[in-house]
């Protein structure tokens, strides 16, 4: 899925914006697709986890379980309008900004934090196996304060 689709949910009426958003990318806009999308495309590039995205859905009065909001993630994820990290194996964060670009992890904090493009260059990728393509390749630099 292009870059366009998702960056076209930035303009003009938001909630049909979303609404086009959904369409163009072969899914219905059902209730729970539009409020988590509004959540999600509505504003500036994010990252959150299903977790933090639920909080924030009850938080503004949305009725959705934790297991619709996985679901919809994933469904946003599989329609290419997300990209999903995986974090030490075991937490899912999910970026809206598609395009390929790296990441800052602060570990205290959980959070993630884009690194351009065009940052870091990595050598040395090896071909891939018959039948395959890359198409990404993520490197997350870990952080952590410095110790006075």
């Amino acid at each position: 899925m292009s870059n366009d689709i998702h960056s076209s949910a930035r303009n003009a009426c938001p909630t049909r914006n979303v609404t086009q958003l959904l369409r163009r990318a072969g899914l219905r806009p059902t209730r729970q697709r539009l409020a988590l999308g509004a959540l999600l495309f509505e504003g500036e590039d994010r990252h959150v986890t299903a977790e933090s995205l639920h909080a924030e859905a009850s938080a503004v009065g949305h009725h959705v379980s934790l297991a619709t909001v996985y679901n919809t993630l994933h469904q946003f994820k599989r329609a290419g309008l997300l990209r999903e990290l995986a974090i030490n194996g075991a937490k899912a964060y999910f970026d809206t900004n598609t395009s390929n670009h790296n990441h800052f992890f602060l570990e205290d904090e959980g959070e993630l934090h884009d690194i351009p493009g065009h940052a870091i260059r990595v050598d040395g990728v090896p071909e891939p196996p018959e039948g395959m393509r890359i198409t990404h390749i993520d490197v997350v630099v870990r952080l952590v304060p410095e110790k006075s």
